[in-house]
Formats: C-alpha cells, structure tokens, sequence
C-alpha cells in the first residue's frame, strides 16, 4: 500500500466504523464475559473475536501470514516448551496483527445498527486506533497476573494446552509469562495511542465492570 494513502484510508474507515465499539486486552481479563453483558445490558450486537480465529486460519493468505504458516508447522513441544516466552510472544502471529484486517472485512460485512460490540485478544490498540473516530470507542482490559491465573483455573484450561506438551509444568510457566509480555506491549500501546485501560484484579463484579466500561465506550441505555 502506498504510504501515501494510508491516513486517507484509515479516515474512510473509522467514518465507516462510527458504529463499533472496541474491547480487547490480556488473556483472561473477562473480555467475552463482559461483552457479552454489555451486548444484553445496551442491545448491541456482539462480535465475538476469538470465535473466528480458525476461519480467518483459513482465509488468511499464506504471503500475508508468515508467522501463522510457521506456528501451524510446528508440534506442540516447539510452541510452548522449547522456545522461550519472550520468542513465543514475538512469533505469536495474533499477538503481531496478523488476520486483523480480516476481523474489519468481518466487520464492515454487518449491519450498521444496532452498535456492534467487537471483543478480542487481536485487537491490538496500534491497530485500533487508526480506526475510531472518537478515542471513546474502545477500551482494553489489563488483567493482573493473579486474576489471569485465577480466572484460567475458573474455567478449566490452565492445563488445557500444556497437557498437549512433554512438560505441562514448564509448558504452563511459559505460557503465563508469555501471556503477561503480551498484556504489557498492551498497556503500553494503548498509554502511547491516549486510549482507555482499566485494570482487572477481581476487586469489581462483572455488572460493576460492565457498567465502568459501558460509561467509558459511551454506552447509554435503551
């Protein structure tokens, strides 16, 4: 793409995206949970990120994904054991923006009403933020490490993925630290962009957190 053109098309964008509304952040800070709220509490239509990630597998073009065609090469062992988790977030290709242009096709394809709620991991504030056309539109939940564990352990995968490995332990450890570098490149990306980040340590119910974030994405009631 022409460097060029880019502001210009990123404008035509966000003028086009006025009806989203963003959620993304760390692993296991509640995104779907409380999208989901929000989706019941203000009648908005949900998009649920993670649930597309295979299809977008699927459709992503080899040449645009590298970092996807090497991880889908590689046995379990080599992605969470054997690489360390500062390689493991680095090559982690949702972690780098590979296949986010295909959640705005996916996007773009919806209705404009009601207000859409996009939530997800991929959603990376650099990426983002280009795209609202009033800082409002998106906020990024920062799990603390003891709620993304405990929250993990809530719903039964802390061993999901390192039972698949020759060392479950480490496999885990791993994947945790992995997991925190990538909620730091989070929170600094969105400090560097002025976009909103609201700390996840459990302390708030899941109605209180909603409604935090409903203020914050300028969410008004039916």
């Amino acid at each position: 793409m022409d460097q060029s053109t880019t502001p210009i098309i990123a404008s035509s964008l966000a003028a086009r995206l006025r009806h989203v509304r963003w959620l993304g952040g760390g692993s296991g800070a509640g995104k779907s949970t409380i999208a989901r709220q929000l989706a019941s509490d203000y009648g908005l239509r949900l998009y649920r990120g993670d649930e597309s990630i295979a299809e977008h597998a699927r459709r992503a073009s080899p040449a645009a994904t590298p970092l996807l065609q090497a991880f889908l090469a590689m046995d379990m062992d080599e992605r969470w054991l054997t690489r360390t988790p500062a390689v493991m977030y680095q090559t982690f290709p949702w972690f780098q923006g590979e296949g986010f242009a295909l959640i705005v096709e996916d996007v773009l394809a919806l209705p404009d009403e009601p207000l859409i709620v996009v939530e997800g991991f991929r959603l990376l504030p650099r990426l983002v933020a280009p795209l609202l056309s009033q800082p409002h539109q998106a906020a990024w939940l920062v799990p603390t490490p003891a709620f993304r564990r405990f929250a993990f352990d809530e719903r039964g995968f802390t061993w999901t993925i390192p039972n698949k490995t020759s060392n479950p332990q480490q496999a885990l450890s791993n994947l945790l630290l992995r997991d925190q570098l990538f909620t730091d490149e989070i929170a600094r990306q969105a400090h560097a962009a002025h976009l909103r980040l609201i700390e996840v340590d459990g302390r708030l119910s899941v109605a209180e957190l909603a409604g935090e974030i409903a203020l914050s994405l300028g969410l008004t009631a039916q």
